[in-house]
């Protein structure tokens, strides 16, 4: 694999993808800049044979002038998507026209499967918009549509061990944070070809699964019961009224189920194996390879 050509900046780089992503990227040579919120946090890439990145904070991505201190000097920028909130857009939008004023030629960003304005899941409507902003920001772009994380669904488990939401029936593909990071690896390093530049791929695992599987998978593992209750629409914003959460977040939170429900979700894509050269990670093969990721079940 070619090293990156320039200086890539890794945003969320103390995160669960950022990380992996960062290590990756140093194993293969290149020069990165770690953008953090907090330095403590930011992976030791330090090494011998290992170039040495360079550390900054931006605590948010609507700091404009921190951003762009971030970014300056930076080819490509790997932009994760920041926190799900109400605010999120905008910070895109900051960190995009940051971006756009330091110079930057390049980014590539982690949107969602079915990103688009009208989506079941309302925070894909959120990336949607975020892609069409870089789209017409004049950068060189590559979109990264990751479905749900494995991880992501052991965090679904009740502390009743119960799985509840209005996802019905429905599919979802889910997908490892490391086979993105691999994908992400593969896209940034590839630079003087060009070869990614206006494309999206959608990063799903090899198959999909109904709620009511991926509650068997886990107390398979886990040695207790683990069942998925389907809610209708109004038992979830009902069940969910005793968290003290935005109601555009408890939107969000509902949603991301009916997505499921609406098939949104379902698609299984081969992209990960196309650029990776391997399948991805199913769900299961994903629980036994990484049992410390969903550990928390285990210690309940």
């Amino acid at each position: 694999m070619g090293q990156a050509n320039g200086i890539v900046a890794v945003t969320g780089a103390s995160g669960r993808l950022g990380g992996r992503l960062a290590v990756r990227l140093a194993a293969e040579g290149a020069r990165q800049r770690l953008v953090v919120r907090d330095p403590a946090r930011a992976p030791r890439l330090g090494g011998e044979n290992l170039p040495r990145s360079q550390v900054v904070v931006a605590e948010r991505y609507d700091d404009r002038a921190a951003m762009r201190r971030a970014f300056e000097g930076v080819r490509t920028v790997f932009l994760v998507s920041g926190r799900e909130e109400p605010r999120r857009l905008e910070q895109h939008r900051v960190a995009v026209d940051a971006a756009v004023v330091a110079g930057v030629e390049r980014i590539v960003y982690t949107s969602f499967v079915g990103a688009a304005e009208d989506a079941v899941f309302t925070f894909a409507r959120d990336h949607w918009h975020t892609e069409q902003y870089i789209r017409a920001s004049g950068l060189r772009w590559t979109f990264l549509r990751d479905n749900v994380y494995h991880h992501a669904l052991t965090t679904w488990v009740g502390p009743d061990d119960v799985i509840r939401g209005p996802a019905g029936d429905g599919r979802v593909a889910s997908v490892s944070h490391d086979d993105v990071a691999d994908v992400a690896t593969a896209v940034l390093l590839d630079e003087r070809r060009r070869a990614h530049d206006g494309r999206t791929y959608e990063l799903t695992g090899p198959q999909s699964l109904t709620l009511d599987e991926v509650a068997e998978a886990l107390s398979r593992l886990a040695g207790r019961t683990i069942r998925y209750e389907p809610e209708s629409l109004e038992e979830a914003y009902a069940s969910r009224a005793v968290h003290a959460v935005d109601p555009v977040d408890l939107e969000g939170w509902v949603t991301s189920y009916a997505a499921i429900a609406a098939g949104e979700l379902a698609h299984v894509s081969d992209d990960v194996a196309h650029l990776v050269g391997r399948p991805a990670r199913g769900f299961e093969a994903w629980l036994d390879d990484y049992p410390d990721q969903w550990a928390h079940l285990l210690r309940r």
